[in-house]
């Protein structure tokens, strides 16, 4: 094989390469990058249930819930200052996703991570050691710039080590990271919830220092990608670890096209001004849309409150907690479930199964609480089986999810983007999926109080419209090199009226070069 790749019936690319131990220990250890962000989601909902840090912090709400019997059970948590704990994160992880845009672009994803390690690190040692809500909120902040940083830089470096057969599933490695800390997370509020003095909740906090020295460390021992070594200018470096990556000699089909997306990037004077450019409004729609309905498909009700929110429907504090975890552990099972399947049954069909699984048990647990708890939300006593339908449910729901929306929201926007505006469009990416996490935190609490069991409702619709939207728009991308991409861009019944070939001209003349250079045709 002269040229070191060959060309498939339908034009797509295939380049020699395979799943080498050395790619695989790499891809393992950036995907755990996906455990800062995951713990810290367990944690929230977790401290936010347990009465001594709440009558420490937020004693308005410690009254509601354990004192003023009158106060409606949708309503005993809506507080604007637990809120803006708990929202304050999302909103700093949107701010410094931008300025790793630019870190990311001329210094490396390592760089990125590194930087989301330390500032995650010291958010969760603020956080353990406060005394005052304000130290609460600026170790929030601090770990929202350090999940900003990560989550930039670790789905892009997964995308772009990964051999192309096997990038969706080590891609998904990231949302696995997320589960485990979610469910880790989850388990130890459980237990530190026990503890007399009730102090648990600083081992909770400060216990995220444990998955930000994992990525900190973690960043120092892992090779940068060879994406990144030729934009900075590493040609050398670059085949030399390319080689290595891939686990065979003759790399210089997809190095050649390596470096001529690299040419590209680099004439790209303004990356953020190209991203509206014609060509580029599938990957800008996608960029937006994707993370806007992941965040609407209402997992964060779940994963943000699971304890609250079983807590809310008539748990004690110790149910509620063990629920989450039963929760977190679906949802970890689930996300294996999505490695197995991705480079196998393809997004889309992924897409499509876990939205009509989310619809059917978003409808089914509304009516379970609309029934049992009304408007008034006063249950009287819950029955166990009662308890068991809402929880067997939620865990059916948070399996669609983690199948489907949780992994592929990250995979599917880290995968499409042109080199020359991929840091800039995963920025967005990163950017609209703290927007409306920061909203969906900050009204969720209020909606529920007004909504009620509507709130499901809400988010049911919304999945609707995201599973049309997959249907209508979303190509597959399954098993496409990721310099080769804009082919499904032009081969796309919509899309491809503002992606034509002559825009793609990088790519073409790609083409021609493994033509000339000998490549086998099969």
């Amino acid at each position: 094989m002269p040229a070191g790749g060959f060309v498939v019936g339908d034009g797509q690319k295939a380049y020699p390469g395979k799943l080498t131990p050395f790619v695989l220990f790499t891809c393992v250890v950036a995907a755990m990058g996906g455990l800062i962000f995951g713990y810290d989601i367990g944690i929230s909902g977790g401290v936010t249930s347990m009465p001594s840090f709440l009558k420490r912090f937020f004693p308005s709400v410690y009254r509601k819930q354990q004192e003023d019997a009158s106060t409606n059970q949708y309503c005993q948590y809506d507080s604007p200052t637990l809120t803006m704990f708990t929202s304050s994160l999302y909103l700093a992880a949107l701010i410094s996703s931008l300025v790793a845009s630019t870190v990311t672009r001329k210094f490396g994803r390592r760089l990125s991570m590194l930087f989301g390690g330390i500032l995650f690190c010291a958010g969760a040692l603020i956080n353990g050691f406060a005394k005052h809500v304000w130290m609460l909120i600026v170790g929030r902040i601090l770990l929202g710039f350090g999940i900003g940083f990560a989550n930039q830089a670790v789905p892009l470096y997964l995308s772009e080590m990964a051999p192309y057969k096997y990038r969706g599933a080590l891609n998904i490695g990231f949302q696995l990271s997320i589960t485990i800390g979610i469910l880790v997370a989850e388990v130890l509020n459980y237990f530190f919830a026990k503890i007399k003095g009730g102090w648990g909740w600083r081992l909770s906090l400060g216990g995220a220092v444990v998955p930000a020295l994992i990525i900190t460390i973690g960043s120092l021992v892992l090779p940068d990608t060879p994406n990144s070594m030729i934009e900075r200018g590493q040609h050398e470096e670059a085949k030399t670890k390319l080689r290595r990556i891939r686990g065979v000699d003759d790399v210089s089909q997809e190095f050649d096209d390596l470096v001529a997306a690299s040419k590209e990037s680099q004439s790209i004077e303004h990356p953020w001004r190209n991203l509206l450019r014609r060509k580029y409004r599938p990957h800008l729609t996608m960029a937006v849309m994707i993370p806007f309905f992941q965040q609407l498909t209402g997992i964060n009700v779940i994963m943000f409150y699971a304890p609250v929110l079983f807590n809310t429907i008539g748990f004690t504090t110790d149910a509620s907690l063990m629920s989450a975890v039963v929760t977190g552990s679906v949802n970890v099972a689930a996300t294996l479930v999505s490695i197995y399947g991705v480079d196998r049954w393809g997004r889309r069909f992924l897409f499509l199964e876990g939205g009509t699984q989310m619809l059917i048990c978003q409808a089914v647990v509304a009516a379970c609480i609309g029934a049992k708890f009304g408007v008034d939300g006063t249950p009287g006593e819950l029955p166990k089986w009662y308890a068991i339908v809402v929880v067997t449910f939620i865990c059916i729901y948070v399996a669609g999810f983690a199948w489907s929306w949780g992994p592929l929201g990250w995979l599917v926007p880290s995968e499409i983007f042109p080199l020359e505006i991929r840091s800039a469009a995963q920025s967005i990416t990163v950017s609209v999926n703290m927007i409306f996490t920061f909203i969906i935190a900050q009204i969720f609490l209020t909606m529920l109080c007004h909504l009620k069991f509507g709130l499901f409702l809400v988010f049911a619709f919304f999945v609707v419209v995201m599973s049309i939207f997959v249907y209508i728009f979303l190509p597959e991308t399954k098993g496409i090199p990721i310099e080769e991409m804009g082919q499904v861009w032009r081969s796309h019944w919509y899309w491809s009226r503002f992606v034509e070939d002559g825009e793609y001209g990088n790519a073409l003349e790609m083409g021609k070069r493994s033509n000339q250079a000998g490549t086998k045709h099969v």
